[in-house]
Parts: structure tokens; sequence; C-alpha cells
């Protein structure tokens, strides 16, 4: 890990951000502290200190930041404050710490004793960010199976942010959150994420993909200042089911869902063989992917841009953004670890937080939910 931001860069998939537009700064979580987590938030604050990031405040333990900074020989100033609000005048001499205690950490060996900070600081994010008091919610990596065997009660991420939105703001009927990968190259949305395999065509409905479109189609108009975004649907089978002989799950529940979307007002198209929707050619036909599982979506983006995907969730009443890789047990504390997701996540949780909807804008194509299926 250099000592100094003047090194490798990453490539600019969004344009440079120095701050959001309501002058707020992001709010980035510890996630999983004996993973890479410390090693890039010191990396991303050496490359954006300068004004090439937006000024975010690191929720957790400023011990952990300063053990890992010593351990990788890293010089980093790093300031405690008191609320988020301090960060953006901190942040060009220092790393802003809105501290939380954190048990010790051992670098590159997790312990459940550590779940509950690493919730916690997930907790504290999500509440400031629907408090008004940063813009963003940027989230570092966690260890899914550590926070489980500590009664984590949620499959990953996505999930748990829905269940603290809906929480904190009473809205139990609000549309499922959406994962998105975002990259330069592709945008891709698994319309199911953390299942086994095995479940997918039994939970795989034309409702849960007609309104994963119509999430999508808003989010990208709102977020994303696409005018009319052009969705393109997966098949789930080898050939999309080839007319039946290889499944029928094209015929019976994406074609449908696709034709509600059209009926909608949607640009969507499909249901296509995903073997050959992510070669150059194909992927300049549509704004983004809609995958009917999980690997469906992460292989092609991982593939095309591993070390600068940005996940982000959809659906929520905040934006969030993660760096779209894991914990890297490995490399924690080695000075390997390659921050360019994360800095790319923190870019575009800005950009996304200065499109913040405005009422006339948001819910721009109604969700029809009445044809039940």
């Amino acid at each position: 890990m250099p000592s100094s931001n003047t090194a490798d860069r990453p490539a600019n998939h969004s344009r440079s951000v120095i701050s959001s537009r309501s002058g707020l700064p992001l709010a980035l979580t510890m996630g999983e502290p004996a993973g890479i987590g410390p090693d890039i938030t010191l990396q991303a604050w050496l490359y954006g200190r300068g004004g090439e990031l937006p000024p975010f405040v690191y929720i957790g333990s400023a011990q952990v930041l300063a053990d890992r900074a010593a351990l990788a020989d890293v010089d980093v100033t790093i300031s405690e404050v008191s609320v988020p609000a301090e960060a953006v005048s901190v942040f060009s001499r220092a790393l802003p710490v809105l501290p939380q205690p954190c048990p010790p950490v051992h670098v590159g060996r997790a312990s459940a004793k550590t779940a509950n900070a690493v919730i916690q600081s997930i907790d504290t994010a999500v509440h400031l960010a629907l408090a008004g008091e940063v813009a963003a919610v940027v989230t570092n990596p966690i260890a899914k199976s550590v926070l489980t065997q500590a009664g984590f009660p949620f499959p990953g991420h996505t999930e748990f942010l829905a269940h603290l939105d809906r929480e904190a703001t009473g809205q139990a009927a609000r549309p499922h959150p959406v994962m998105m990968l975002v990259s330069d190259d592709l945008k891709v949305v698994p319309v199911t994420i953390h299942i086994p395999l095995a479940k997918i065509p039994g939970l795989l409905t034309t409702d849960l993909i007609f309104e994963t479109g119509v999430i999508v189609a808003n989010e990208l108009v709102n977020r994303f200042n696409l005018s009319r975004p052009r969705i393109a649907l997966s098949g789930l089978n080898p050939h999309a089911g080839e007319n039946g002989t290889m499944g029928l799950e094209e015929n019976q529940i994406i074609s449908p869902a696709m034709k509600r979307l059209q009926d909608a007002g949607i640009d969507v198209s499909g249901p296509w063989p995903a073997d050959s929707m992510f070669h150059a050619a194909a992927r300049n036909t549509y704004d983004v992917a809609l995958c009917m599982y999980h690997d469906q979506a992460l292989i092609p983006i991982k593939t095309l841009a591993f070390d600068l995907a940005v996940n982000t969730t959809l659906g929520l009443n905040f934006v969030r953004t993660s760096p779209d890789h894991g914990t890297a047990f490995d490399l924690a504390g080695k000075g390997t670890a390659r921050p360019f997701s994360l800095i790319q996540a923190l870019k575009l949780g800005a950009l996304m937080a200065n499109n913040d909807p405005s009422p006339s804008a948001a819910n721009t194509v109604r969700d029809d939910t009445s044809h039940e299926q």
C-alpha cells in the first residue's frame, strides 16, 4: 500500500465529483474489520483528500484504522468527529471518523465478537441518511457467514438495508429493494439474489420481474438521468428456453412480465439467451440487463470490471453504494488490496445523491400490480 495518492488511479467510469450537492459528507461503514475494509478506506482517503472524492466519514473504530495504517506503514492522520457535518472541513487534512466501539481485531481472522459493531455501523449510517445528516451510505464489505454465526437473520447487505429502511420509515408495503451492479460498460440487475440455485424456478414470478423492472426504470430516470431507459431481460434456461423445448419459464413467466412492462410504457426486450447478451455489440442495445439469478448477472460484470464495478441498492429511501467485492481476508494488512471499487462507489454515491428526484419526477412508471400471477 503506497503512502501517497500519486500511484495507480482508477478508471473514471463516472465524472469527477468533489462534493455532494447538499454539502453533506457520505457515510462509509466499517464493514468486516478483519478484512480489507480498513485498508481500502485508508487508500480511498489518500486518493481523495485533495478533492478527487466527496468527503466521507468512517463510522467505526479509529483504533482499527490506526492499527491498520501502522501495519501497512501508511501515513494517515485520523480525526474523530462528533457529528457527520464536521467531516467536510476535516477531510482535506485528516480521515474523519464518527467513533463506534469495536472489540480487538485480529487482521485476516474474522470473529463473531465484532459482529455487533459491524451491524451497528450499518444501522447508524442508514439512520443518519434518513435523518438527512449524510448524503448517501457507502458500505464496506461484510463477512456474511460471520454475522450469521452471531445471529444475523439476513442473507446480505441488501436485505438488511431494506429492513432498516422499512423499520425507520414505517413503509411496510414499500416495493422490494433491487441490487444493481454498475460499471462503464455494463449495468446488471439480478431479479433473484441471495438464494440457492435450486430454489430459483420456484421463486421467480411474473410479479417479481415486473416489480423489479418498474423500480429499475424509475431509478434509472431519477438517479441516472436516463430519459427512457432500455431494459433487456435474460432468459432463465439455455437458449432462453428454445421455444419451450428447454424450459417453460420464458413463455410462462418472463414473457408475460415483459408484456406488462411494455404496457406500462417501459422500453424492454427479451427474453434473450444469457450466453449472447454480454458481448460488446449486444451491450450497446440496452442500458441495463435484468438477469434471472445472481451469478447470471454478476459473472459478466465482474469479468468486465472486477476492480471498478459498484453495487448499488435501488428502491430505498436513501442512496446506497458499495464496492463489488468481498472481505479478502488473505489480503488484509498486506498493502496489496486495491481500493478502486470503493473509490468508484464513493463517486457514484455522490452522483446518485445529487440526482435526488423531485416529487414531480419520482415514480415515473406506474407500478400496476393488479395482475396477480
